[in-house]
C-alpha cells in the first residue's frame, strides 16, 4: 500500500448551546426565631414556618414542591471580661425550598404573589435565602444543545476533509465531553414580575434566557 493510499482519520470536537426561558424558580424561605427559652423559640419557629406553609398550599403549590431543607437550634451568646461566655437566648432557624412552577405573565397567582403572601404569613421572621431559575425538563434542553455539537462537529469535520481531498466515511468513535461544557449564561429578556412586600417597594425579578451547553468529540475513517 502506497503512502497516499494509506487510510486515515479525523478527530474533531463539537460544540453546541440550546437556549430558553427558565420555566422553574427554586426560593429558599427560612424562618428565625429568637426566644429566652429553647423551647419557645423552636415552636415559635415551627408556627411561623407551619403558617408559611399554609400559605403557599393555598396559592396552588403542590405539597411534592415544598421541601424542608434546613433545621436548627442554636444558643447566643454573649462575652463578658471576667466572666466568658453567658448565654442570652436561643435562636431556632427552619428552611424550605419551594419549587414554582408557572413563571409566565398569565400565571395566577404568578410567584411575585405566592411568594409576597408567604412573607407575610411568616411575618418579620422570615428571610428569603435565595432564588434558582431553571428548567424542570433540562433534558430536553440538553438534547438539542447535542444535536447543535453534533452538527457543529460534521461541519468541520467536512470542511477539513475536503481540504485535504477526502471524504468523511466511517464513524470510528464518538465521546462526550461534559466536563469541557461552559456553564449555563443568564441573557437578559424582556420576561419580569414584581415581588410586593407588605410596605416595601416592589422588586422586579428577571426571568432571563438561560443556556445549556454540550461537547463532544468524534472520531471518523476517511475515505
Amino acid at each position: 500500500m502506497t503512502e497516499s493510499a494509506r487510510p486515515g482519520t479525523i478527530t474533531i470536537f463539537g460544540s453546541g448551546t440550546a437556549r430558553a426561558t427558565p420555566d422553574l424558580m427554586r426560593v429558599t424561605i427560612s424562618v428565625e426565631c429568637r426566644a429566652s427559652k429553647v423551647a419557645v423559640a423552636y415552636s415559635r419557629a415551627g408556627e411561623r414556618v407551619a403558617g408559611v406553609t399554609r400559605s403557599l398550599r393555598s396559592d396552588g403549590v403542590a405539597g411534592k414542591d415544598i421541601a424542608t431543607s434546613g433545621l436548627s437550634v442554636h444558643t447566643e451568646t454573649v462575652w463578658t471580661e471576667g466572666q466568658g461566655n453567658r448565654i442570652t437566648g436561643y435562636l431556632a432557624s427552619t428552611s424550605l425550598t419551594v419549587a414554582l412552577r408557572e413563571l409566565g405573565d398569565d400565571a395566577d397567582p404568578g410567584p411575585a404573589t405566592i411568594i409576597a403572601n408567604a412573607v407575610e404569613a411568616g411575618g418579620d421572621d422570615v428571610r428569603l435565602g435565595g432564588l434558582n431559575l431553571t428548567f424542570a425538563d433540562q433534558d430536553s434542553l440538553l438534547e438539542r444543545a447535542r444535536d447543535a455539537a453534533w452538527e457543529n462537529a460534521v461541519a468541520k469535520a467536512e470542511q477539513f476533509a475536503g481540504r485535504a481531498g477526502r471524504a468523511l466515511g466511517t464513524v470510528l468513535e464518538i465521546t462526550e465531553n461534559t466536563s469541557a461544557a461552559p456553564p449555563s449564561i443568564p441573557q437578559v429578556k424582556a420576561v419580569s414580575f414584581a415581588m410586593e412586600y407588605s410596605g416595601a417597594a416592589p422588586v422586579p425579578v428577571e426571568l432571563g434566557e438561560s443556556e445549556i451547553s454540550a461537547g463532544i468529540r468524534v472520531t471518523w475513517q476517511l475515505d
